[in-house]
């Protein structure tokens, strides 16, 4: 399958709880860059923090999607040629990268306890540096492999001793890269602590896993929320690194969904009585129940649109588009980079223009399935 000048784009939820709106918000975007240029979306279980793990949440997660109609060409359920589509099942790949990139001096072994963690972080802490960070500040006073002979590493690993691998932060270095909403963005890798690339239970992080599958599975665009922009430097980093720049997606960086005090999140939902997952989602842990669009009574389609327009518009003053139009319209030019108020006034509104729009015969369908589902 050539796939070399293919736009080819990825959602890569943890399963770890409901699929909060911003996360469906990803998904349509890259959906609709996907379709709009004859791409492929894959969506790929990022599964790899096994303490956060939430039994059910993967099936959620699919079960949202059907429900939006935002199905994925490749998938755990739709295997396409880069597969496997589970991180955890893909986890002899990345050690194969991390030694890779200690034998060429851009990470380390660090053998520190967390004992040992803790201590450094009482020993550094200031006024000025109140949350002190394992950087190039202060790895050459820690347990690891930039500190120990050659001999002791090697005793350590025969031995059995935990540790992880981290990046080897280069000092003072600007790197830079063009974002497709925000234009260049740069930073100074002083900043930027070694984040651990392998944990002790030889899984990877986030950092390294994003960057050894987005290559091997030919990602050519890789959109996800602004939180991530600080992470940015690394992963830019490890492209550099592994496989050259020139290899590195085309990035863009969502910006925030806001409620009524920040970031839109779950509590917000709580105190002032609207969803912000998809669908229903039931805590496995707590059994506490969250209520989602479907459940209150928004079509598909309204909720898709109300959405799109979160951060996104194409210039003029329509306001309901079809899934249809969305894909014809969009454009990630047109994606604003200031956060995106949530009303959700405005949501019920999208979800009445969408009512008016079906026939009797269509309508009644609908009622029928919301009726039976809560009987």
């Amino acid at each position: 399958m050539n796939t070399e000048n293919r736009v080819r784009v990825r959602f890569a939820p943890s399963p770890t709880g409901g699929l909060h709106l911003g996360g469906v918000r990803t998904v349509l975007f890259n959906y609709l860059y996907a379709k709009k240029h004859g791409g492929d979306f894959i969506l790929r279980i990022e599964d790899t923090d096994q303490a956060r793990f939430v039994p059910g949440a993967e099936e959620y997660i699919f079960d949202c999607l059907k429900w939006c109609g935002l199905n994925p060409d490749e998938s755990v359920r739709n295997e396409g040629h880069y597969g496997p589509y589970r991180q955890s099942e893909r986890k002899e790949k990345y050690r194969l990268y991390a030694e890779e990139l200690i034998a060429e001096g851009h990470a380390y072994y660090a053998f520190d306890t967390p004992e040992e963690l803790d201590e450094m972080r009482r020993k550094y802490k200031t006024d000025e540096n109140p949350q002190p960070q394992y950087d190039h500040k202060v790895r050459m006073r820690m347990k690891n492999s930039l500190t120990l002979s050659g001999e002791d590493v090697h005793e350590l690993i025969r031995s059995n001793t935990p540790y992880v691998i981290r990046i080897k932060m280069p000092e003072n270095e600007t790197v830079s890269f063009n974002d497709m909403i925000r234009g260049e963005v740069s930073f100074n890798t002083s900043l930027v602590d070694d984040k651990v690339l392998l944990k002790a239970d030889e899984m990877p992080t986030y950092h390294l896993a994003v960057v050894v599958d987005d290559h091997l599975m030919k990602i050519s665009h890789a959109f996800r929320g602004e939180e991530w922009l600080p992470s940015a430097p690394v992963h830019i980093l490890l492209w550099k690194y592994l496989f050259g720049l020139d290899k590195m997606p085309k990035w863009a960086h969502f910006p925030l969904i806001l409620g009524p005090n920040g970031k839109l999140s779950k509590r917000d939902g709580l105190k002032y009585g609207f969803p912000v997952f998809a669908m229903n989602w039931t805590d496995a842990k707590t059994g506490e129940l969250t209520e989602g669009f479907k459940e209150k009574g928004f079509l598909p389609e309204a909720f898709i649109n109300l959405l799109a327009l979160l951060g996104w518009n194409d210039g003029t003053e329509q306001e309901v588009f079809s899934i249809e139009e969305l894909i014809h319209e969009f454009s990630m030019g047109r994606v604003h980079s200031a956060g995106a108020k949530f009303d959700y006034e405005k949501a019920k509104w999208f979800n009445h223009e969408w009512i008016k729009k079906l026939d009797a015969g269509s309508l009644k369908e609908r009622v029928l399935e919301a009726l039976e589902a809560k009987m």
